[in-house]
């Protein structure tokens, strides 16, 4: 599958911002208005002024919404919930060549808020994901204690783990020493 650089980072920060959330990170990780900005920064979310308490609220009512879609029982519902996120944004689109990037599509409204710039350009690869036939790879870990979301981007789709090393590698150490303890008695 092949997907552009800015759609890319775009699936990357509705990744992240999904993993902030308190059933994902074990704790909100975006309590405060430093943590957005450091989001924001980490994120290098483009033409963010001063952010405040109404930025922050809007952030985390946003990260449900993303939350709904990765959800979504079928694709009909992704698709309507992703066409609602991106019309309340206010799209705009504009191409541009900044901070080194090649020619790319900003989808936010010059101006727009930080919740209003997520939702736009990050529905618009949510929608690319959609328009692929490609929502199955819209994932939540199956480690039975994380369900932390990804985009399974593997080429069989079969990526079962947010990190193979961590989730993958741990569950398969469990099942291995299952298996041993049972051969042992």
């Amino acid at each position: 599958m092949l997907i552009p650089h800015d759609t890319r980072i775009a699936l990357d920060t509705v990744v992240d911002l999904l993993n902030t959330a308190p059933e994902s990170a074990g704790g909100d990780s975006l309590g405060d208005i430093p943590s957005l900005y450091a989001f924001v920064r980490g994120h290098d979310v483009s033409g963010v002024g001063r952010l405040g308490e109404p930025d922050l609220t809007a952030v985390r009512d946003l990260r449900k919404r993303f939350a709904a879609i990765f959800a979504a029982p079928d694709t009909r519902t992704a698709a309507e919930l992703v066409n609602r996120l991106v019309a309340g944004a206010g799209t705009t689109p504009q191409l541009t060549d900044h901070d080194g990037y090649d020619w790319h599509v900003h989808y936010f409204a010059p101006g727009a808020s930080v919740a209003d710039h997520l939702a736009a350009d990050c529905g618009m690869a949510l929608a690319f994901i959609v328009v692929a036939g490609e929502r199955e790879r819209l994932r939540r870990c199956e480690a039975p204690d994380c369900g932390r979301a990804f985009v399974d981007l593997s080429r069989n789709r079969s990526r079962r783990y947010c990190d193979s090393r961590t989730c993958g590698n741990r569950l398969h150490v469990a099942a291995y020493r299952a298996r041993r303890k049972e051969a042992a008695g």
